[in-house]
């Protein structure tokens, strides 16, 4: 592994609208919700975000519109200490946005109305070249365009640069992709869609981690929620517990488990030390509301 390497995330940013309310609505029904917030969010900037305040040295590879959301998007990343020579302004596409309903439970439903983000393309990539190339770790997710997705993961795992993708939202993934990504970070539903076998336990994570190495892809992590993290190697295998917590907002917990292994990878800390932390940080992100206003610093891990 890396020490002190910088990490480039490329991905999505978003402003969230968040609701609470005492319950998901069914269909046609209209219900009284609580409190609202309006957070920057987006998978990409919030694992960002998450990797910056828990020490990493982070880029950020993106595309907002030319809008208020997207101006916030840039002065809120570059507060956070973020490298945002890499987001570059969509003129004729609206920043993106989610719409984002928590219930009692801390329970999350997310409707994303992706905006700039799908318009993110590989040239955008190359033009970032100079972050692309300092970079030795990069952190991918779903909220752009799958062609970007492989690009990115092609050329990174081609200089030998540690690819880790993080496969939300939930899509059939193409099978030329696997082979570049040193680390792939689904939770249950994620696992069970690209392996075809439903997960719900270690015994069910152990088969679907071992369909997705045979689709070439060199390790597996499934993050289980108040579980905790499953870890495949191909050669080991283990369940990391996450500490007990009483969640408050489960939104951007699997972005904050993102980040969080980024930086431990870039620290130079082993697989398994790498999860726990990144298990422990992201137990700590439920506890608070919002997406990047749950993220915890360095100094609130237990290391």
């Amino acid at each position: 592994m890396v020490k002190n390497g910088k990490i480039a995330v490329i991905g999505s940013s978003n402003t969230d609208f968040v609701v609470n309310a005492p319950h998901f609505p069914a269909p046609g029904e209209t219900i009284l919700g609580g409190q609202f917030l309006m957070n920057p969010g987006g998978k990409g900037a919030n694992q960002a975000v998450a990797a910056a305040r828990l020490g990493g040295r982070v880029a950020f590879i993106g595309i907002t519109g030319d809008d208020y959301f997207g101006w916030e998007t840039r002065k809120n990343l570059v507060k956070e200490g973020i490298d945002v020579a890499g987001l570059t302004t969509d003129t004729d596409a609206p920043s993106g946005i989610a719409q984002i309903t928590v219930n009692e439970q801390g329970e999350n439903t997310i409707i994303v109305a992706p905006g700039a983000n799908m318009n993110l393309q590989p040239d955008d990539l190359d033009r970032a070249s100079d972050i692309f190339d300092d970079a030795a770790i990069l952190l991918i997710q779903l909220e752009i365009p799958l062609k970007t997705v492989l690009h990115a993961a092609r050329n990174g795992f081609k200089s030998g640069k540690i690819v880790i993708l993080n496969p939300a939202p939930a899509t059939d993934l193409p099978a030329e992709l696997f082979p570049n990504l040193t680390l792939i970070t689904p939770n249950e539903h994620e696992a069970g869609q690209l392996s075809g076998q439903t997960v719900n336990d270690p015994t069910s994570a152990l088969k679907a981690s071992k369909i997705l190495l045979k689709k070439a892809v060199k390790n597996v992590i499934i993050t289980m929620g108040k579980k905790g993290a499953f870890l495949y190697t191909g050669r080991t295998e283990q369940i990391i517990p996450a500490p007990e917590v009483q969640p408050v907002d489960t939104t951007a917990a699997g972005d904050c488990f993102n980040g969080a292994l980024a930086v431990a990878l870039a620290r130079g800390e082993n697989l398994a030390d790498a999860v726990r932390f990144a298990v422990n940080a992201a137990s700590l992100s439920v506890k608070r509301p919002g997406a990047q206003n749950s993220l915890p610093y360095l100094s609130e891990v237990d290391i």
